[in-house]
């Protein structure tokens, strides 16, 4: 069981190291791409904003490389500091797809408040399956039984908060991808493929972040359902 426990932690940890480099090769490729329409990332979100009838949120510069989110308690649109003052397809394209999350907040789309919802429980799930294991290795107090228990479900929630993440993502992107080129901000057949590119590979790390809850979610449940059954 240790072999397969270890490649389960390789591969998970290759699959989340491709997926993160993908992004951010991708998108340092095409920051060097100007967008048509010469607008800033920041300009560009406030059109977006100012078209869906949203009057409410706040768009914000923040240091630090591709840490762009909106804040949907808050409502505010944080941009980091190249995709707030650039002008290139990436930083267009990153832009517009929170907007899009900032669109959905506003129609009430119900992946997205699924996983407002699941925030809270989520945080502690990712407490237990963080800090069961070392609690349990250095005080021998925890019981195997109760222990599994716990990690498969704690890994189940947070499988199920990436599950729900993923269309909240896709759709997100796939509204960036309408938007931009129906105002006009990127033209010819290069800057809509840069911002298909950009946004397809962020969406990767949603895959991956899946497919790794995914893996170590049965690699805790399966002992216990064939406990169970050889009892039956």
């Amino acid at each position: 069981m240790l072999p397969l426990f270890i490649l389960i932690i390789v591969a998970t940890g290759l699959l989340s190291f491709i997926a993160a480099a993908r992004v951010k090769s991708t998108y340092l490729r095409y920051s060097q791409l100007p967008a048509a329409s010469g607008c800033t990332g920041a300009q560009v979100a406030a059109q977006i904003l100012h078209q869906a009838g949203i009057r409410n949120v706040d768009i914000v510069a923040m240091e630090g490389m591709l840490g762009d989110h909106y804040d949907p308690m808050n409502k505010r649109l944080v941009l980091s500091h190249e995709n707030y003052y650039g002008d290139s397809c990436a930083a267009l394209g990153v832009a517009a797809h929170e907007c899009g999350h900032a669109i959905q907040d506003k129609i009430a789309f119900a992946p997205l408040r699924w996983r407002m919802a699941a925030v809270g429980i989520t945080t502690y799930a990712n407490h237990v399956v963080t800090w069961l294991p070392l609690i349990g290795m250095f005080t021998g107090t925890i019981r195997t039984g109760p222990a599994a228990m716990l990690m498969a479900g704690g890994w189940g929630i947070i499988m199920l908060f990436n599950l729900i993440t993923l269309p909240v993502e896709f759709d997100a992107s796939r509204r960036a991808k309408e938007i931009l080129a129906g105002m006009g901000h990127i033209g010819t057949p290069e800057q809509v493929t840069a911002v298909r590119k950009t946004l397809d590979a962020a969406a990767w790390t949603y895959v991956a972040a899946f497919i790794t809850s995914l893996a170590y979610l049965l690699w805790h449940l399966l002992p216990l359902l064939m406990g169970r059954s050889s009892e039956d």
